[in-house]
């Protein structure tokens, strides 16, 4: 997710900033006054991944199954039983991808500048806009927006979630996370969370929230409506996902990833993997953990060793999720969507 994922200023809410960047897509170069030369941003060094042996592999090496074009910037990607879905925060839109036909079989518009990840639940999907500060509900049987709530994601790269019985969503950079009530379409509680609180997911009956200014993973319990972990976690988390047990978050800082025991709330590991910087994504599925970032488009983690197998580098990547027995990555900058096996040599 993005971004999407990584869809990542930082997936504005109450303050939603002015520029407006898809989960993974670089800030532009600085227009120069007229007649001068555009001000070129610092070119980043390349992230180094992982050394060991065996590990590396060419993205090239992948054939796809399928590639689903999506013209603009192919983002956040959310699943359900029927389909898989991406935004594209330029064209306004969400695009509905049917994994028996491999066609894209709508494209719905939504609010402005898609943004802040995709959440399925109540039988839609939950779409956060930056550009209109709203969240759009997409019912999944008609592909029609069926309600459009004036509630802000607070920042552009985050996350948007589900639980049994409402939808969440941090909704100011002070730190608020939003509980929405889907039969009301509106919010009806709010739980202070760190400040510039970002990615959201619901996993062992908590929602988790990741904190990139004060390296925090915090747990929050749905029912109390309060926090209940708060647990140090790598450098600048941001993307956040949850299988094995687990709670997993992407660390921007220096390109680890932490795992994080949702039973008790207590970090388990901090994993090299050699993808520090801004944009990425992650995400669990058919028995492993993967990453997503630009120049090493695919990670894919163990959790049975809590190391990288697997890591494959070229251009592609910005979003990543694993359903309908594959793997789904968005190509923010070639505009497709690609899908293939997770058995990948």
């Amino acid at each position: 997710m993005q971004t999407i994922k990584g869809i990542l200023c930082a997936v504005g809410g109450a303050a939603c900033c002015a520029l407006l960047l898809t989960a993974q897509e670089p800030a532009p170069a600085t227009p120069a006054p007229e007649g001068g030369q555009k001000k070129q941003r610092p070119k980043r060094p390349p992230r180094p991944g992982v050394s060991t042996p065996g590990v590396r592999r060419d993205i090239k090496a992948i054939v796809p199954d399928a590639i689903f074009p999506a013209p603009g910037t192919p983002d956040w990607q959310v699943s359900t039983p029927e389909a898989e879905w991406v935004s594209n925060a330029p064209k306004n839109t969400l695009h509905r991808m049917d994994p028996k036909t491999n066609t894209v079989t709508a494209v719905i518009e939504v609010g402005k500048k898609p943004c802040s990840g995709l959440a399925a639940g109540f039988g839609s999907i939950w779409v956060p806009n930056c550009g209109d500060k709203t969240i759009s509900r997409v019912d999944i049987q008609t592909n029609k927006v069926v309600a459009t709530l004036q509630v802000p994601p607070s920042v552009s790269e985050g996350g948007i979630a589900a639980s049994e019985d409402a939808v969440w969503i941090v909704t100011d950079v002070k730190g608020v996370l939003s509980k929405i009530d889907p039969k009301k379409n509106a919010v009806i509680a709010e739980v202070p969370v760190p400040p510039n609180s970002a990615g959201v997911v619901f996993f062992d009956g908590k929602i988790w929230v990741t904190s990139p200014d004060s390296n925090m993973l915090t747990g929050v319990d749905p029912k109390a409506n309060k926090v209940v972990y708060s647990v140090e976690v790598g450098p600048k988390p941001r993307f956040v996902t949850a299988g094995a047990g687990s709670v997993w978050t992407l660390n921007q800082g220096d390109g680890t990833v932490s795992r994080v025991d949702a039973k008790t709330g207590k970090l388990i590991a901090n994993i090299e993997c050699g993808l520090p910087g801004t944009g990425g994504e992650i995400a669990f599925g058919a028995g492993y953990v993967w990453a997503t970032v630009f120049e090493i488009p695919i990670t894919q983690i163990d959790p049975a060793t809590n190391k990288v197998v697997k890591q494959w580098f070229g251009d592609g990547g910005d979003s990543i999720r694993i359903a309908h027995n594959s793997v789904w990555l968005s190509n923010l900058r070639a505009g497709n969507i690609w899908r293939f096996s997770p058995e990948q040599p």
